[in-house]
């Protein structure tokens, strides 16, 4: 499973990136808004940090709008995936765009109709929201597991990038169920190397080589 960092902040994804753990990265306004810069500018700065997608929002809701807001963003850098909504408009967005081989990211998707329509419209990627489902009480886990049976039912390219991820325990769920790609803040990317056996372990073999009275350097 591909790891995309959800985030604006370039000092996260280089530390990220070093370790080879950022194959993407994902923004949207709100993130851009976070980060207080240009969006031109720090997603061509990303774009050059990353080799794998930088998924770059547009914010028009009108299809020739959105499409002529894409092709701009497209021409930041050759790895940039527009990301548009998951709304009609959207879908007409993303067939025009990956007709001209632009990588788009189909966003804000709630249900398996929804992705089998971003699908069938040739986005590179669909992103299912997880937390925002779990937060109405619904499991969202059950919804990256439908698109996963439906796409492989018919052998659809488009890639499951699972989205909204708030927990160490989604990324467990997303790679037992087969999403392509989970995209997550860099808090959360580094929680996974966390466990508490780890430090106890950690502090009791400190505890033990103190006792030796032995340096290694």
């Amino acid at each position: 499973m591909k790891f995309f960092v959800d985030t604006a902040d370039v000092d996260a994804i280089r530390e990220l990136a070093d370790l080879g753990m950022a194959d993407g990265v994902t923004t949207n306004p709100s993130l851009i808004l976070k980060s207080g810069r240009d969006i031109l500018e720090v997603t061509r700065e990303i774009a050059e940090m990353i080799s794998g997608p930088v998924s770059a929002e547009v914010v028009a809701l009108e299809a020739d709008a959105m499409i002529a807001e894409g092709r701009k963003l497209a021409k930041i850098a050759p790895n940039i995936a527009v990301k548009v909504p998951l709304t009609w408009d959207g879908l007409k967005t993303c067939r025009v765009l990956s007709d001209e081989g632009t990588m788009v990211n189909v966003t804000l998707c709630f249900s398996a109709n929804q992705a089998l329509l971003a699908a069938k419209a040739g986005a590179t990627f669909i992103s299912p929201f997880i937390g925002r489902l779990d937060d109405m009480n619904l499991d969202g886990m059950d919804l990256i597991r439908d698109i996963r049976e439906i796409y492989d039912n018919y052998n659809f390219k488009t890639e499951i990038l699972a989205a909204s991820i708030r927990t160490v325990n989604h990324v467990t769920q997303c790679a037992l169920t087969g999403a392509d790609v989970m995209t997550a803040p860099s808090n959360v990317i580094k929680a996974l190397a966390s466990h508490p056996l780890t430090d106890k372990g950690l502090e009791q073999f400190m505890k033990d080589w103190a006792k030796t009275g032995q340096k290694i350097l």
